[in-house]
């Protein structure tokens, strides 16, 4: 396993943000959903990607990988049975989608993943969703986690689930528009709002049509038929996240290119976010940049962060660098990522020297003087993104353990980063 070395440093230059791993996912996915072939530019490298190629192969869609380019050939909304088991690697957006997708299949299909997948990712809501929508979906141990068991069909239509996880709830809505008759989704405690405005964005884009009233109730005519399409996937902006911030905590001027927005990303908040703590950004729409400014005065704050779910680790530690008190709240959900995020943040940021406390759904931050620790990424790619970018803002050398998992949305994290200045190296 790798370790990384960071060092306090100073950044400057340009850097380009990768791509959206959510639409990255979503494209593949609707390409093999539709009819004909799908091109999906600048698509982003990563393990989850793999993930869900492998995943639309097994049910029947062709997958050719050209360069940063994807060219799908789909099965026209009616997918085949797996011949195998379904590795979802360390995806829980693989496993909830492709897991409704398997209920349109009349035959039984089995979806696994990781030990992050079998025993942090529950997917009761989805399992339960699909029961009452007449398929026959089960968790293989009976403990609510992959493996877990589909066979369709679709044989009714209405179907109620709690949404404090917004995937389950995109993954009925895809699933739906490719049902053989209207499906009715009712959603008790919705969260996450911002992802599910990204699905339905991409059911307006592919002229899937739906109802939507207050995040609570959904209808969706089912027998969609879309065509292949092209698509240039847009910068990442959670992976902006970590750029912005590092230029923050070390007062550097930095310019950050492939930020489009206007795109429906929902941690685009994290912008007016920072901007509220004291951020300084000039943003340019046209040239899609945006340059952090020097000399910014950090502030805490309180913030509900459950429109930008996954921010929340990288917001921890620049409320170490903030003065006062920063308070996250409504961050529940995080607690069932790649990793119980609130608990691991915590846990790291205190070897720091953080004065940091947690909450049933959140954390509490106090303006610290952070130094050099050995650290644990937690197998998770946001922990340990962010504690890489405490470490540059931090005294003393710190070492992060385990940093793979970065490959999920940074796969070129440290050479990135080393181009602008950054002390770190594996």
């Amino acid at each position: 396993m790798a370790d990384l070395e960071v060092e306090p440093s100073v950044l400057q230059g340009n850097l380009i943000v990768p791509s959206s791993k959510s639409h990255t996912l979503r494209a593949i996915l609707f390409g093999a959903l539709a009819k004909g072939t799908t091109k999906v530019e600048r698509f982003l490298l990563s393990p989850d990607t793999f993930a869900m190629i492998e995943a639309v192969r097994a049910l029947g869609a062709e997958v050719r990988v050209e360069g940063d380019t994807l060219f799908i050939n789909g099965f026209g909304g009616v997918p085949k049975p797996a011949e195998d088991v379904i590795d979802c690697g360390n995806s829980g957006l693989v496993l909830r989608f492709i897991g409704a997708i398997a209920g349109l299949i009349p035959q039984y299909c089995i979806l696994t993943g990781d030990l992050s997948i079998r025993t942090n990712r529950p997917v009761v809501p989805l399992l339960g969703a699909l029961n009452q929508l007449g398929v026959f979906a089960e968790s293989s141990r009976g403990d609510g986690y992959a493996p877990i068991l589909i066979k369709g069909p679709f044989i009714k239509e209405r179907a109620t689930l709690d949404g404090e996880d917004s995937q389950p709830v995109s993954a009925l809505l895809i699933a739906g528009a490719f049902a053989p008759h209207p499906i009715e989704i009712f959603v008790k405690n919705p969260g996450e709002k911002p992802w599910i405005d990204l699905t339905l964005n991409w059911l307006e884009r592919l002229g899937i049509r739906y109802k939507a009233e207050d995040y609570t109730h959904y209808k969706v005519e089912g027998r969609s038929q879309i065509h292949g399409f092209t698509y240039s996937v847009p910068g990442d902006f959670s992976t902006a996240a970590f750029p912005i911030v590092a230029a923050l905590i070390t007062n550097s001027e930095l310019c950050i290119h492939n930020i489009d927005m206007d795109d429906i990303q929902g941690d685009k908040e994290l912008i007016p976010i920072l901007k509220k703590m004291g951020a300084k950004f000039v943003i340019d729409k046209e040239s899609k940049t945006i340059r952090v400014e020097k000399g910014a005065s950090l502030k805490g704050i309180q913030l509900d962060i459950n429109d930008a779910i996954d921010a929340l680790p990288i917001l921890a530690v620049i409320g170490s660098f903030a003065s006062g008190k920063t308070e996250i709240m409504n961050g529940a959900i995080a607690r069932k990522k790649e990793s119980d995020r609130i608990s691991a943040i915590a846990c790291e940021l205190k070897k720091m020297g953080a004065q940091i406390e947690e909450t049933p759904d959140g954390l509490t931050i106090y303006s610290s003087n952070l130094h050099g620790a050995v650290l644990s990424s937690h197998n998770d790619h946001r922990i340990a993104l962010s504690l890489s970018i405490a470490a540059m803002g931090a005294k003393g050398k710190s070492q992060i353990c385990d940093i793979e998992c970065i490959e999920k949305t940074y796969p070129n994290f440290v050479i990135d980063f080393q181009r602008i200045g950054a002390k770190c190296r594996t």
